[in-house]
Protein backbone atom coordinates (compact mmCIF):
# COMPACT_ATOMS: atom_id res chain seq x y z
CA UNK A 1 0.00 0.00 0.00
CA UNK A 2 1.46 3.25 -1.00
CA UNK A 3 1.76 6.02 1.56
CA UNK A 4 0.59 9.50 1.37
CA UNK A 5 4.56 11.04 0.50
CA UNK A 6 4.61 8.78 -2.39
CA UNK A 7 1.27 9.37 -3.83
CA UNK A 8 2.14 12.79 -3.96
CA UNK A 9 5.77 12.44 -4.87
CA UNK A 10 4.32 10.59 -8.06
CA UNK A 11 1.68 13.07 -9.40
CA UNK A 12 4.25 15.58 -9.04
CA UNK A 13 6.70 13.41 -11.71
CA UNK A 14 4.45 13.06 -13.16
CA UNK A 15 3.48 16.73 -13.88
CA UNK A 16 -0.10 16.12 -15.29
CA UNK A 17 -0.83 20.13 -14.50
CA UNK A 18 0.92 22.82 -12.68
CA UNK A 19 1.54 24.58 -9.68
CA UNK A 20 -0.58 26.79 -8.31
CA UNK A 21 1.49 30.26 -6.22
CA UNK A 22 -0.98 31.25 -3.72
CA UNK A 23 2.35 32.01 -1.29
CA UNK A 24 2.45 35.87 -1.51
CA UNK A 25 4.12 37.41 1.78
CA UNK A 26 3.71 40.73 3.73
CA UNK A 27 5.80 42.79 1.26
CA UNK A 28 3.76 41.30 -2.08
CA UNK A 29 -0.03 41.37 -0.24
CA UNK A 30 -0.95 44.97 -1.04
CA UNK A 31 0.06 44.64 -4.62
CA UNK A 32 -1.97 41.07 -4.99
CA UNK A 33 -4.92 42.86 -3.02
CA UNK A 34 -5.24 45.59 -5.16
CA UNK A 35 -4.65 43.67 -8.41
CA UNK A 36 -7.91 41.74 -6.55
CA UNK A 37 -9.85 45.31 -6.59
CA UNK A 38 -9.13 45.33 -2.54
CA UNK A 39 -7.56 49.23 -1.84
CA UNK A 40 -5.81 49.52 1.20
CA UNK A 41 -8.89 51.88 3.03
CA UNK A 42 -10.47 48.44 2.56
CA UNK A 43 -8.05 46.75 5.33
CA UNK A 44 -5.99 47.41 8.02
CA UNK A 45 -2.44 46.34 9.04
CA UNK A 46 -4.46 43.63 11.35
CA UNK A 47 -7.03 42.44 8.96
CA UNK A 48 -5.07 42.67 5.91
CA UNK A 49 -3.53 39.04 6.15
CA UNK A 50 -7.60 38.11 6.27
CA UNK A 51 -8.03 39.35 3.38
CA UNK A 52 -5.78 37.97 1.45
CA UNK A 53 -6.83 34.22 2.92
CA UNK A 54 -10.25 35.19 1.80
CA UNK A 55 -9.34 35.43 -1.85
CA UNK A 56 -7.03 32.56 -1.11
CA UNK A 57 -9.88 30.54 -0.15
CA UNK A 58 -12.06 31.67 -2.62
CA UNK A 59 -9.80 30.40 -5.29
CA UNK A 60 -9.03 26.96 -3.42
CA UNK A 61 -12.83 25.96 -2.67
CA UNK A 62 -13.38 26.99 -6.51
CA UNK A 63 -15.06 23.84 -8.64
CA UNK A 64 -12.18 24.68 -11.31
CA UNK A 65 -9.68 24.17 -8.65
CA UNK A 66 -9.03 20.54 -8.63
CA UNK A 67 -6.13 18.36 -8.61
CA UNK A 68 -7.11 17.26 -12.07
CA UNK A 69 -5.17 20.71 -13.25
CA UNK A 70 -3.63 21.91 -10.10
CA UNK A 71 -1.42 19.51 -8.79
CA UNK A 72 0.10 21.16 -5.98
CA UNK A 73 -0.13 25.07 -4.28
CA UNK A 74 2.44 26.81 -2.42
CA UNK A 75 1.25 28.40 0.88
CA UNK A 76 2.38 31.45 2.48
CA UNK A 77 3.10 30.42 6.15
CA UNK A 78 -0.22 32.56 7.83
CA UNK A 79 -2.47 30.46 5.32
CA UNK A 80 -1.16 27.06 6.60
CA UNK A 81 -1.89 28.30 10.02
CA UNK A 82 -5.07 28.89 8.87
CA UNK A 83 -8.12 26.72 7.66
CA UNK A 84 -10.38 26.15 4.35
CA UNK A 85 -13.76 24.80 4.67
CA UNK A 86 -13.26 23.99 8.59
CA UNK A 87 -10.49 22.33 7.48
CA UNK A 88 -6.29 23.12 8.01
CA UNK A 89 -5.68 24.58 4.81
CA UNK A 90 -2.93 21.94 3.73
CA UNK A 91 -4.96 19.18 4.61
CA UNK A 92 -7.96 20.61 3.03
CA UNK A 93 -6.04 20.78 -0.57
CA UNK A 94 -5.00 16.43 -0.38
CA UNK A 95 -7.96 15.52 1.65
CA UNK A 96 -10.75 17.51 -0.47
CA UNK A 97 -8.90 18.63 -3.78
CA UNK A 98 -6.00 16.17 -3.95
CA UNK A 99 -3.43 19.31 -4.78
CA UNK A 100 -0.11 18.11 -2.95
CA UNK A 101 0.25 21.47 -0.40
CA UNK A 102 4.00 23.28 -0.14
CA UNK A 103 4.91 26.03 1.89
CA UNK A 104 6.62 29.33 1.41
CA UNK A 105 9.69 28.46 4.01
CA UNK A 106 12.11 32.23 3.53
CA UNK A 107 12.09 35.53 4.97
CA UNK A 108 12.68 37.54 1.86
CA UNK A 109 15.41 39.27 0.07
CA UNK A 110 19.18 40.75 1.56
CA UNK A 111 20.27 43.65 -0.92
CA UNK A 112 21.58 43.60 -3.95
CA UNK A 113 25.78 42.60 -3.97
CA UNK A 114 27.57 40.80 -6.76
CA UNK A 115 24.54 41.31 -9.06
CA UNK A 116 22.51 39.08 -7.10
CA UNK A 117 19.80 39.17 -3.98
CA UNK A 118 20.29 36.61 -1.48
CA UNK A 119 17.93 35.13 0.86
CA UNK A 120 17.97 36.79 4.08
CA UNK A 121 18.33 34.53 7.27
CA UNK A 122 15.18 31.86 7.68
CA UNK A 123 15.96 31.88 11.61
CA UNK A 124 13.75 28.79 13.60
CA UNK A 125 13.40 27.29 10.35
CA UNK A 126 13.84 23.68 11.95
CA UNK A 127 10.43 24.38 14.04
CA UNK A 128 8.90 25.98 11.14
CA UNK A 129 9.78 22.60 9.24
CA UNK A 130 8.52 20.33 11.91
CA UNK A 131 5.23 22.88 11.71
CA UNK A 132 5.10 21.89 8.46
CA UNK A 133 5.39 17.97 8.31
CA UNK A 134 2.64 18.18 10.98
CA UNK A 135 0.41 20.53 8.16
CA UNK A 136 1.02 17.56 6.67
CA UNK A 137 3.39 19.56 4.25
CA UNK A 138 4.75 17.58 0.99
CA UNK A 139 7.17 20.53 0.35
CA UNK A 140 8.98 23.78 0.21
CA UNK A 141 9.73 26.74 -1.38
CA UNK A 142 12.67 29.59 -1.30
CA UNK A 143 13.26 32.29 -3.54
CA UNK A 144 16.62 34.68 -4.18
CA UNK A 145 17.02 36.69 -7.21
CA UNK A 146 19.74 37.02 -9.94
CA UNK A 147 20.14 40.31 -11.67
CA UNK A 148 23.21 40.42 -13.69
CA UNK A 149 25.80 37.67 -15.14
CA UNK A 150 27.85 37.92 -11.72
CA UNK A 151 29.75 34.42 -11.38
CA UNK A 152 30.34 35.06 -7.66
CA UNK A 153 27.07 35.95 -7.25
CA UNK A 154 25.53 33.61 -8.89
CA UNK A 155 27.59 30.46 -6.99
CA UNK A 156 26.61 32.16 -3.91
CA UNK A 157 22.70 32.32 -4.46
CA UNK A 158 23.28 28.52 -5.88
CA UNK A 159 25.27 27.42 -2.77
CA UNK A 160 23.32 29.11 -0.08
CA UNK A 161 19.78 27.30 -1.88
CA UNK A 162 21.26 23.86 -2.02
CA UNK A 163 22.54 24.41 1.77
CA UNK A 164 19.39 25.34 2.98
CA UNK A 165 17.57 22.62 0.95
CA UNK A 166 19.79 19.64 2.67
CA UNK A 167 18.14 21.31 5.75
CA UNK A 168 14.74 20.82 4.68
CA UNK A 169 15.46 17.01 2.90
CA UNK A 170 16.56 16.34 6.60
CA UNK A 171 13.03 17.22 7.88
CA UNK A 172 11.48 14.53 4.93
CA UNK A 173 10.33 17.45 3.00
CA UNK A 174 11.14 18.37 -0.69
CA UNK A 175 12.28 21.98 -1.60
CA UNK A 176 11.81 24.59 -3.99
CA UNK A 177 15.07 25.56 -5.43
CA UNK A 178 14.29 28.87 -6.75
CA UNK A 179 17.22 31.26 -8.07
CA UNK A 180 14.46 33.83 -10.54
CA UNK A 181 16.51 35.40 -13.12
CA UNK A 182 15.40 38.93 -13.66
CA UNK A 183 13.54 38.27 -17.12
CA UNK A 184 14.58 42.40 -17.60
CA UNK A 185 18.32 41.47 -17.03
CA UNK A 186 20.29 42.51 -20.35
CA UNK A 187 22.44 39.61 -19.41
CA UNK A 188 19.70 37.30 -19.04
CA UNK A 189 20.78 34.52 -21.20
CA UNK A 190 24.43 34.26 -19.46
CA UNK A 191 22.80 34.84 -16.49
CA UNK A 192 21.18 31.29 -17.08
CA UNK A 193 24.43 29.60 -18.61
CA UNK A 194 25.67 30.20 -14.78
CA UNK A 195 22.89 29.05 -13.17
CA UNK A 196 22.46 26.03 -15.02
CA UNK A 197 26.16 25.02 -14.64
CA UNK A 198 26.26 25.35 -10.94
CA UNK A 199 22.61 24.04 -10.43
CA UNK A 200 24.04 20.44 -11.82
CA UNK A 201 27.24 20.51 -9.91
CA UNK A 202 25.08 20.94 -6.78
CA UNK A 203 22.82 18.20 -8.32
CA UNK A 204 25.51 15.62 -8.53
CA UNK A 205 26.76 16.30 -5.05
CA UNK A 206 23.38 15.62 -3.71
CA UNK A 207 23.21 12.13 -1.87
CA UNK A 208 21.83 9.56 -4.20
CA UNK A 209 18.02 8.93 -3.62
CA UNK A 210 17.21 12.25 -2.62
CA UNK A 211 15.27 14.62 -5.09
CA UNK A 212 14.55 18.43 -4.68
CA UNK A 213 12.85 20.46 -7.58
CA UNK A 214 13.52 23.43 -9.58
CA UNK A 215 11.61 26.46 -9.65
CA UNK A 216 13.41 28.68 -12.78
CA UNK A 217 12.46 31.83 -14.68
CA UNK A 218 11.03 30.88 -18.65
CA UNK A 219 14.05 30.38 -20.60
CA UNK A 220 15.74 32.24 -23.09
CA UNK A 221 16.00 29.51 -25.47
CA UNK A 222 13.93 27.01 -25.98
CA UNK A 223 14.40 23.86 -23.43
CA UNK A 224 17.35 25.28 -22.07
CA UNK A 225 17.43 23.86 -18.65
CA UNK A 226 16.96 19.82 -20.68
CA UNK A 227 20.17 18.34 -18.16
CA UNK A 228 17.92 19.87 -15.14
CA UNK A 229 14.73 17.91 -16.11
CA UNK A 230 16.56 14.51 -16.71
CA UNK A 231 18.59 14.78 -13.76
CA UNK A 232 17.74 11.74 -11.44
CA UNK A 233 17.96 14.19 -8.34
CA UNK A 234 15.76 16.31 -9.53
CA UNK A 235 11.61 15.22 -9.05
CA UNK A 236 10.16 18.46 -11.46
CA UNK A 237 11.31 21.69 -13.03
CA UNK A 238 8.54 24.14 -12.81
CA UNK A 239 9.11 27.73 -14.48
CA UNK A 240 7.88 31.25 -12.53
CA UNK A 241 5.84 33.66 -14.80
CA UNK A 242 8.47 36.19 -13.42
CA UNK A 243 6.91 39.41 -14.92
CA UNK A 244 5.15 37.89 -18.21
CA UNK A 245 1.67 38.60 -18.88
CA UNK A 246 -0.38 35.01 -18.60
CA UNK A 247 -0.52 34.99 -22.82
CA UNK A 248 3.07 35.69 -22.77
CA UNK A 249 3.79 32.88 -19.87
CA UNK A 250 1.93 30.29 -21.48
CA UNK A 251 3.22 30.74 -25.19
CA UNK A 252 6.75 30.82 -23.63
CA UNK A 253 5.75 27.70 -21.36
CA UNK A 254 3.99 25.73 -23.59
CA UNK A 255 7.28 25.33 -25.70
CA UNK A 256 9.74 23.93 -22.96
CA UNK A 257 9.53 19.90 -22.81
CA UNK A 258 8.73 18.42 -19.61
CA UNK A 259 8.19 22.00 -17.87
CA UNK A 260 5.22 23.14 -16.06
CA UNK A 261 4.15 26.60 -14.73
CA UNK A 262 4.41 27.56 -10.89
CA UNK A 263 2.54 30.84 -11.29
CA UNK A 264 1.53 33.37 -9.02
CA UNK A 265 0.19 36.79 -10.77
CA UNK A 266 -0.46 35.19 -13.56
CA UNK A 267 -2.96 33.12 -11.87
CA UNK A 268 -5.24 35.46 -10.43
CA UNK A 269 -4.68 38.02 -13.23
CA UNK A 270 -8.14 39.09 -14.35
CA UNK A 271 -9.82 38.06 -10.80
CA UNK A 272 -11.42 40.61 -8.08
CA UNK A 273 -13.00 40.76 -5.25
CA UNK A 274 -16.70 42.56 -6.81
CA UNK A 275 -16.69 39.78 -9.46
CA UNK A 276 -20.29 37.23 -9.09
CA UNK A 277 -19.45 33.70 -8.20
CA UNK A 278 -20.37 32.84 -11.52
CA UNK A 279 -18.06 34.95 -13.16
CA UNK A 280 -15.02 34.05 -10.79
CA UNK A 281 -15.68 30.57 -11.46
CA UNK A 282 -15.56 31.36 -15.19
CA UNK A 283 -12.68 33.34 -15.30
CA UNK A 284 -10.64 30.87 -13.28
CA UNK A 285 -11.30 28.02 -14.91
CA UNK A 286 -10.28 29.38 -18.44
CA UNK A 287 -7.06 30.74 -16.49
CA UNK A 288 -6.58 27.57 -14.92
CA UNK A 289 -7.31 25.49 -18.56
CA UNK A 290 -5.20 27.58 -20.18
CA UNK A 291 -2.08 27.19 -17.51
CA UNK A 292 -2.87 24.06 -17.46
CA UNK A 293 -2.50 23.28 -21.50
CA UNK A 294 0.31 25.07 -21.63
CA UNK A 295 2.47 23.29 -19.02
CA UNK A 296 1.43 19.92 -21.30
CA UNK A 297 2.16 21.03 -24.33
CA UNK A 298 5.73 20.14 -24.06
Amino acid sequence: MTTVKEEQTAKIAAGQGFLAALDQSGGSTPKALKLYGVTEDMYTPETMFDRIHEMRSRIMTSKAFTGDRVIGAILFEDTMDRTVDGKPSAEYLWSVKQVVPFLKCDKGLQDLEHGVQLMKPIPGLDDLMKRAVEHGVFGTKMRSVIQEANEQGIHSIVAQQFEIGKQILAHGLVPIIEPEVDIHSPTKQECEEILKAAILKELDALDDGVQVMLKLSLPSTVNFYKECIEHPKCLKVVALSGGYSRDEANAILAQQKDMIGSFSRALTEGLTYQMSDEDFEATLDKTIQSIYEASKAG
